[in-house]
């Protein structure tokens, strides 16, 4: 079973995000912000990480930084799941090391899709 780190600092978003994964057949460790991501991610291995970008403490582009610092996190797939939809946003995403980037709000086949797509 693939372990996915959701991470967004709503709680009704990380609930949704979690329903749609567990309901897919992923293990799902939630996170409230990008700090609280990075240190569950030093304190475990994910197949993936599933995060927004506005948060509070620590945005997904800097959590995507930090976690791509990690030997442990050079090939995890992280994508990142927000309302921003800009191009200068993407490309800062992709700059990061995002390996994809969703706009909110998520269609939950769509999002199983991708996933399918990019965890080995």
């Amino acid at each position: 079973m693939h372990t996915i780190l959701a991470v967004d600092d709503s709680p009704s978003m990380r609930q949704m995000v979690s329903f749609t994964l567990r309901s897919a057949g992923f293990d799902v460790v939630e996170a409230v912000d990008g700090v609280d991501a990075f240190d569950k991610a030093l304190r475990r291995r994910f197949d993936l990480v599933l995060t927004d970008q506005n948060m509070p403490r620590l945005d997904g582009i800097g959590l995507t930084k930090q976690l791509r610092g990690n030997p442990n996190f050079k090939s995890t797939p992280i994508l990142i799941l927000t309302t921003e939809s800009s191009d200068e946003m993407k490309q800062a995403g992709r700059a990061a090391g995002a390996t994809g980037w969703l706009v909110k709000p998520f269609d939950p086949a769509k999002l199983i899709e991708v996933i399918g797509k990019v965890v080995r």
